[in-house]
């Protein structure tokens, strides 16, 4: 595990804000009740990826705490931990990954992308609807239409964003070796 410091904190901070900013602006409805095509995961795993578990965790307990208060219905907490959840597990995946040493190559491509198909089905076919059931009382057949859903959803546009994101950050930090000094 990476040792959290003072850039996982400011990483934390600004994923959690840019979280918040895609979950809350640029939510796309999917056509089933309450569920949103969100993009915001993308960045969460490259986040999560890149900074670890931790940072992952708190920037998508964060970034949805405030998406959820932000419209005034409430804080809907088993959504709220779920994502958390999802930035955690991403996160211990990509600590398997060396995005931040420039690395970013098809096998690690594979590996992003099942860590964050395994954290999205756990996070929303499984926890999400789990702790809707069993802490504001919904119907069983609703939580995991939404929780199926959303976690289809988010594994595609996860794909895309946070393999893009990790990408492109990889490609901008020098490989080892490359800097040579002149004469």
């Amino acid at each position: 595990m990476k040792k959290f410091g003072v850039k996982h904190i400011v990483a934390t901070g600004i994923g959690a804000a840019l979280f918040f900013v895609l979950g809350r602006f640029v939510a796309i409805p999917s056509g089933v009740p309450d569920t949103n095509i969100s993009i915001q995961y993308g960045l969460l795993a490259f986040i999560a990826a890149v900074f670890g578990p931790i940072a992952g965790l708190l920037a998508g307990l964060i970034g949805h705490f405030f998406i959820d208060f932000s419209y005034g219905w409430g804080v809907w907490w088993s959504w709220v931990i779920s994502s958390a959840i999802f930035g955690c597990v991403v996160g211990i995946f990509g600590s398997k990954l060396k995005i931040d040493e420039g690395e970013f190559d098809k096998k690690n491509i594979i590996t992003f992308n099942i860590g964050q198909v395994v954290a999205h089905l756990a996070a929303w076919a499984v926890i999400a609807p789990i702790l809707d059931i069993v802490m504001y009382g919904e119907p069983v057949n609703k939580v995991f239409v939404q929780g199926i859903v959303s976690a289809l959803v988010n594994i595609v546009t996860t794909a895309v964003v946070g393999t893009l994101l990790c990408i492109a950050y990889s490609s901008a930090i020098p490989k080892k070796g490359s800097l040579k000094e002149e004469d």
